[in-house]
């Protein structure tokens, strides 16, 4: 089983497109910026991808949608 669980992700945040955003951001800012620490204490993983995704399960990295972002319609 891979850890952490996709379910375990989405109850994080709200949609896997947000998903997506969120870790691949922190990977790339991982990836280039050496001076970019994980923030997880115990990493399980290696991969930048992986790290980013760990430390979204361990609520040190979250998704804020702006305030000028449009309202979705309700019909």
């Amino acid at each position: 089983m891979l850890y952490p669980s996709i379910d375990s992700l989405l109850e994080k945040l709200d949609s896997k497109y947000s998903l997506v955003t969120v870790s691949s951001r922190r990977a790339r800012e991982m990836k280039e910026v050496p001076s970019r620490v994980p923030l997880v204490t115990k990493p399980k993983s290696y991969k930048f991808v992986g790290l980013a995704l760990e430390e979204i399960v361990g609520d040190q990295l979250t998704h804020r949608a702006p305030k000028d972002a449009p309202q979705e319609k309700t019909y």
